[in-house]
């Protein structure tokens, strides 16, 4: 008996079934969406809202500055409003809302259903929105952090001055990095594993070219401060002295390390704003970009550089003068990419046919304020202008410039050219254009006198000052600017909140643009009906009935199969279709987790340990069961057919799986962070004539005997990978049995060296960054043993096999990394005192 294929299903019947399975929650469950064009609106709200709440404390400070001698606000508060202020805007604000904009456009824009890690975006955004109302909400209690948004030691280390606040900045953005670190995984995985198939990597929008340098830029710059904030908190928690003079500590290691992460984070902030103009220029110039590899190459070129200047933060330490020379020299080359870039968009529209949309106007005015800051850090890049210019409110005024006219004015050109994919209404081009001069006119009138100020004399940071010094007139002009400035951004949110249910919806791509996220339709989840096929950098000017063809499910997974959200994942390269992956879908876990973590980063803050405790077990819980109910099951059947006759894998392990990319750009991150800890081990050495200071080290036998170990270990999993791949399971569990011991072994003589050998942390620098080190391996150690344990379970429950072994292999991959760790972490503590 032959059994009949079910009947083909129509366009209506598909489409009202993808409509269910990517249907949002009802009811209050509708905040365990993790849809990414949610959890994008949900992110840009929440950055916004930030924004909003950092501008009030701007015009605060502005008050109190406005008038000399002045007592609107007292020296506490004020330190606490700018301290506030620059920590939002730089961590809450300038980075999350393009997360936010990529999370929403992404999809879309690449032609794929969904990024691969819709719950990783959703545990990301809950993270960030509870760290930063943890952090804004401190001001109210009169607990803000009030040493500057760079919580420079040892006035931040003091705790009789800084008081919880200190904690509070430290605790509260280690956790908001772990989002921004989330979203840099998502997004890279996305750009390089879910374009729609001919999207190869030289014909991808520029857009996600940025997005994907910049999350790399995350990945290596955000750990460094990772690491300080480790260092800086156990300094305030238990008395170990990095930043100790007095013990061998140097507030110095502080600035390295926090301005190794705070120059590319300007990069990392304009960046993605240019990405912006880079979708926005060629659509009201209606030509495609000139110079698209030119442009791409200056952007790579900008985030490598832009590794090499943080030591122009620095200038005044008193550094030799080869550093100087050096640092000053990578400062001024970084303007050579910035202006191909700028020239690039004057060639395109150049090329074409300029329209003078609210989109562009915000978009030159801000370009033309960036310049103005850039020329102004061509100055300070100059040693001998540095040192009369730094730390006045001349560098207020340089900083400024740089972000709002190369960050706010391109974000708000952004609003307003995307916000018809929000609801398919356009924002008011009449409010538009009122609030774009009066936000440029205030923004000059507001900042360029600051440069004056600052020539005049008037340091950073000061909440008053004398009649009789030139300052007052100057600062009651920028005070009318700040005002003004902020009546425009005033207009934007009245003109985002007021009603538009009369407003006629307007065609589905109102601006007539080229690329793919003008496809996508906003009463819908998914990013694009079906997956197309691509053949052009334009595809919507290029390939003539894409738009009706995709919107009729004429390409890939036009249907759903089982009931599952799905999405195709193609290679690296090429973008050939290679799997079908099934992503997952409405959880309660992401919001458990992320509450969970926050309730460890929080207790810490305020020394609640069992509560801290109770919470680390609840989120390693909560992300077991995550991952053990996620989309690594083992599929129904092997193959899935997508249409047009193609079919592919429904389940992928090792270089072709997301997972394992996932894996390794975690990694990356987590192995930066480990080189900025034995950066600050180096850094001591070499800064110390005797480093050891005489102090017991923790001896060669331990360290050894360790590193020997995690060696064993790690040679352990190598054969359980291999023995589960050849199907000899009992060989592949008393393998992952044998590692977990050795890894247990190796962890207890990791810390008997410096516990045998009475290395007190407390006493000096030298102990403390050994005990450092030590404990990081071993913690790491601690999470390889935790996923040794759930790829036995996965062995036993039948879900760890020959055929999907991808956990066993995304484990081991960790544990290349983790060799490396261990490998270098005791062989530095067990060999090198020992070699001066």
């Amino acid at each position: 008996m032959t059994i009949e294929p079910p009947p083909a299903k129509s366009l209506d019947e598909q489409e009202e079934e993808l409509r269910r399975v990517w249907a949002n929650p009802k009811g209050w469950r509708y905040w365990t969406s993790v849809n990414n064009t949610q959890i994008g609106l949900w992110y840009g709200s929440a950055a916004f809202t930030f924004m909003l709440f950092a501008g009030i404390l701007a015009l605060l400070v502005r008050l109190q500055l406005a008038f000399p001698d002045n007592d609107f606000l007292t020296a506490d508060f004020f330190n606490q409003a700018f301290t506030l202020h620059g920590t939002v805007m730089m961590f809450l604000f300038a980075v999350p809302i393009f997360e936010a904009v990529a999370i929403f456009l992404l999809p879309s824009m690449l032609g794929a259903r969904e990024l691969p890690f819709p719950r990783l975006s959703a545990f990301g955004f809950w993270s960030f929105a509870l760290g930063g109302v943890f952090v804004c909400g401190s001001i109210f209690f009169g607990a803000a952090p009030n040493s500057g948004w760079f919580m420079y030691p040892p006035l931040a280390t003091d705790k009789e001055y800084s008081g919880i606040g200190s904690d509070i900045w430290l605790l509260g953005l280690s956790f908001i990095e772990v989002a921004s670190i989330a979203a840099a995984v998502e997004l890279i995985v996305g750009i390089m594993k879910c374009r729609a198939p001919g999207m190869r990597v030289n014909m991808m929008p520029l857009f996600a070219w940025y997005l994907l340098i910049v999350a790399g830029m995350i990945l290596f710059a955000f750990p460094p401060l990772i690491a300080g904030d480790i260092l800086f908190e156990m300094e305030r928690m238990f008395d170990w002295p990095f930043f100790d003079a007095e013990r061998g500590g140097d507030p110095l290691l502080w600035q390295h390390l926090f301005w190794i992460f705070g120059h590319p984070e300007v990069y990392i902030i304009f960046l993605p704003a240019i990405a912006l103009m880079a979708m926005i220029v060629p659509t009201f110039s209606q030509h495609p970009i000139v110079g698209y590899s030119w442009i791409v190459l200056a952007a790579v070129g900008t985030g490598f550089l832009s590794f090499g200047l943080w030591v122009h933060h620095m200038f005044t330490t008193g550094m030799p003068q080869i550093s100087l020379a050096f640092f000053s020299a990578a400062s001024e080359a970084v303007a050579i990419p910035t202006g191909v870039q700028i020239f690039v968009f004057i060639a395109t529209m150049l090329a074409g046919r300029v329209i003078l949309s609210t989109p562009m106007l915000f978009g030159a005015g801000g370009l033309a304020i960036f310049v103005i800051g850039g020329l102004t850090g061509v100055m300070v890049a100059l040693v001998p202008f540095d040192w009369q210019a730094h730390d006045t409110y001349f560098i207020v005024a340089h900083l400024h410039y740089v972000l709002i006219g190369g960050m706010l004015f391109p974000v708000t050109a952004g609003i307003y050219y995307y916000y018809p994919l929000i609801n398919a209404r356009k924002l008011s081009d009449r409010l538009g254009r009122i609030s774009f001069w009066l936000m440029f006119i205030g923004f000059n009138v507001a900042f360029f006198p600051m440069h004056l100020t600052g020539l005049r004399g008037m340091p950073r940071r000061v909440f008053t000052y004398p009649a009789d010094v030139g300052w007052d007139l100057l600062n009651l002009i920028s005070t009318i600017g700040a005002f003004v400035f902020a009546a425009g951004v005033g207009l934007i949110v009245v003109d985002i909140l007021r009603p538009k249910h009369r407003q006629p919806k307007d065609k589905m791509n109102p601006w007539n643009a080229g690329t793919l996220e003008w496809i996508s339709e906003p009463e819908e989840n998914w990013g694009v009906r079906s997956i197309p096929i691509i053949h052009s950098r334009y595809p919507l000017w290029d390939q003539k009935g894409l738009s009706e063809d995709i919107r009729s499910g004429r390409f890939y997974l036009a249907d759903v199969e089982n009931g599952e959200r799905e999405t195709l994942v193609t290679s690296v390269l090429d973008a050939e279709p290679q799997q079908c992956l099934r992503v997952g879908g409405t959880s309660y876990l992401t919001i458990i987790s992320a509450l969970s973590l926050g309730g460890v980063f929080i207790a810490l803050t305020f020394h609640w340990w069992v509560v801290a405790i109770v919470c680390a077990i609840v989120t390693l819980a909560a992300i077991l069961i995550w991952l053990w109910t996620g989309t690594g099951k083992i599929p129904r059947q092997n193959v899935r057919d997508i249409g047009l006759g193609k079919q592919v894998p429904l389940y992928a392990s090792g270089p072709s799986s997301v997972g394992w990319w996932a894996m390794f750009i975690t990694m990356a991150g987590d192995g930066t962070a480990f080189a900025s800890l034995m950066f600050g081990y180096f850094f001591y050495w070499t800064i110390h004539v005797d480093f050891t200071a005489g102090l017991p080290g923790p001896g060669r036998s331990w360290p050894l005997s360790a590193g020997a170990l995690f060696a064993l270990a790690w040679l352990a999993m190598l054969l359980a990978r291999q023995a589960n791949t050849k199907n000899k399971l009992l060989l592949a569990r008393l393998s992952l049995i044998f590692s977990m011991v050795a890894t247990i072994a190796a962890c207890i003589a990791g810390l008997m060296g410096p516990y045998l050998h009475n290395m007190n942390p407390t006493a000096h620098v030298y102990p403390a960054i050994v005990w450092i080190l030590a404990l990081w391996t071993v913690v790491h150690g601690g999470v390889a043993i935790i996923m040794q344990l759930y790829c036995l379970a996965g062995s036993f429950a039948g879900r760890l096999t020959a055929a999907f072994d991808a956990d066993l292999r995304n484990v081991v991959l960790y544990w290349h990394f983790l060799i490396i760790t261990a490998l270098t972490s005791f062989g530095v503590l067990g060999l090198f005192p020992g070699l001066r």
